[in-house]
């Protein structure tokens, strides 16, 4: 625990606290928006520029850079102060939007992808350590609470939004709408954050940095291993575990003997931080990752419409809502978060269990409240790994330790994200039954779907709640190792709030 007494508050002033948090979270769902807004107008990419392969790494390049950049942007905020590095993530993030808007191919909107990452993980571990800043240990776990709950909205939200702008102004204003955001949040931080000198010596740990994302790039790379390389024994498959296994081996040699490590081996020795960073892991790939693959579910077993799939995901949204909101509150009040990561976990396994029971024909109703069911789960269970980590760690640490977190967080969702289009992949081809008037079930719109008759459409549904249902079982094993984690984690409770 951190026994030195905590600094005057960043801000004394309780408006310019909340006038800060709300540019925060403006920057935050810029910044995670992207994530998912591509989801629904990839069709619409697709057919301008071609390349249907290339089709994943929209989503996954952006994820990758935003893994690889976050433990290198809190060191940075740890040692430079917080104020510039935000601002100058926020900056290459817009900078970023501008270039994917004025993409030409496919291979120059991936590059703008990336380049947009590294500013969007920056955003992210630089708002949570702000917020560290900004609030005491209890009030933090309510502020923090609208964090992760933005963090999930943006992605319930993103759907729904990238589907209706694209349609209305061409996909192209899906990136564009960052740079009045941009540049709004820009203004206000750089007008109203106060810039705190950190008290040490900068040293970054450059190659501990560099190693961390080549073992991250290869999880992410190995995950998407049918798609890319046939199979794990493939010549291509095997070097990417060789490449990951030496980056990881090495990063731990050199964060050994760094004077400044990206993540601090010292956090390792408290057992908690391992268990909070497989629960921030599984609710990557349960939270986050799952989001395009309900868009996909529910439009090829249900046949709704992208905007009226859409529409559920504000049951989902509203879940996550509840369930956030509920546990920050409660956490401020009692102190306590290991029930609400048991419950989190809980309540994911139960949910992705009620999903391997959705079939064609099963009630719309029903799928709802099973949506708002897993979100509220989600909900409940986003900020413990932060809140809990924050309390853990001394101040000097406090980004490193963050930026670790929600490095798993992301790496969970990219890794998931190439896991379940493998596993889906793997279930269509596995049923190698050819579907009359259907060239490729795989390249169908839900615009070319609905134009098909009723007993080709059923067939299709069929078709994917088959492949779906492995995704499902994954999903539970990932949830259930969760709760093992969270039943795992040490009894805490957090200081009150001082004066």
């Amino acid at each position: 625990m951190d026994m030195h007494i905590a600094p005057a508050p960043l801000v004394s002033s309780k408006a310019l606290r909340l006038t800060l948090f709300g540019f925060l979270m403006a920057a935050l769902f810029m910044a995670t928006l992207d994530n998912q807004i591509v989801s629904t107008a990839l069709p619409t990419i697709v057919g301008e520029f071609g390349q249907m392969e290339r089709f994943g790494w929209i989503g996954s390049s952006y994820l990758l850079a935003t893994c690889a950049v976050m433990p290198l942007y809190g060191k940075l905020g740890d040692l430079f102060g917080r104020k510039y590095v935000m601002i100058a993530a926020v900056a290459i993030f817009t900078l970023g939007s501008i270039a994917c808007g004025l993409a030409t191919s496919m291979n120059t909107l991936i590059a703008a992808r990336v380049f947009q990452g590294l500013g969007g993980g920056g955003i992210m571990v630089s708002i949570f350590s702000i917020n560290a800043d900004l609030f005491e240990p209890r009030e933090r776990a309510r502020y923090q609470s609208y964090s992760s709950l933005m963090l999930m909205a943006s992605g319930a939200i993103g759907p729904v939004l990238g589907g209706t702008m694209s349609d209305l102004f061409g996909w192209r204003s899906i990136f564009l709408i960052n740079i009045p955001i941009g540049a709004i949040v820009l203004g206000g931080l750089f007008v109203f954050l106060p810039y705190r000198r950190p008290t040490r010596q900068p040293k970054i740990d450059y190659a501990g940095a560099l190693l961390l994302a080549g073992a991250v790039t290869s999880l992410v790379l190995l995950a998407d291993g049918p798609e890319l390389f046939g199979s794990l024994l493939s010549p291509g498959s095997l070097s990417v575990i060789a490449f990951g296994l030496a980056s990881a081996i090495a990063w731990v040699l050199v964060e050994r003997r760094a004077p400044e490590p990206i993540v601090p081996l010292s956090l390792f020795a408290n057992p908690s931080f391992s268990l909070f960073l497989v629960i921030s892991l599984a609710s990557g790939a349960i939270g986050i990752g799952m989001v395009n693959y309900f868009a996909l579910f529910l439009q090829t077993t249900t046949g709704l419409s992208p905007s009226s799939a859409g529409l559920l995901f504000i049951m989902l949204t509203g879940g996550i809502v509840c369930g956030s909101l509920s546990a920050g509150r409660l956490i401020s009040m009692t102190g306590r978060y290991k029930p609400f990561a048991i419950a989190s976990a809980s309540m994911a396994v139960i949910a992705m269990l009620l999903f391997t029971q959705v079939h064609p024909g099963t009630p719309i109703v029903l799928i709802a409240l099973a949506m708002g069911f897993h979100g509220i789960g989600i909900g409940l269970g986003q900020q413990v790994p932060i809140t809990g980590v924050q309390n853990m760690v001394s101040r000097g640490d406090v980004g490193a330790a963050t930026g670790a977190i929600t490095l798993a967080r992301m790496g969970g969702a990219s890794i998931a994200i190439s896991l379940y289009g493998a596993t889906i992949a793997a279930g269509l081809a596995s049923q190698g039954g050819v579907i009359a008037g259907v060239e490729n079930i795989e390249n169908l719109t839900p615009a070319m779907l609905s134009a098909l008759p009723a007993p080709v459409q059923q067939a299709v549904a069929e078709s994917y709640t088959a492949a779906f249902h492995p995704l499902f079982l994954t999903a539970t094993c990932i949830a259930a190792v969760a709760l093992l984690a969270a039943v795992l984690l040490k009894s805490v409770r957090l200081p009150s709030a001082k004066g």
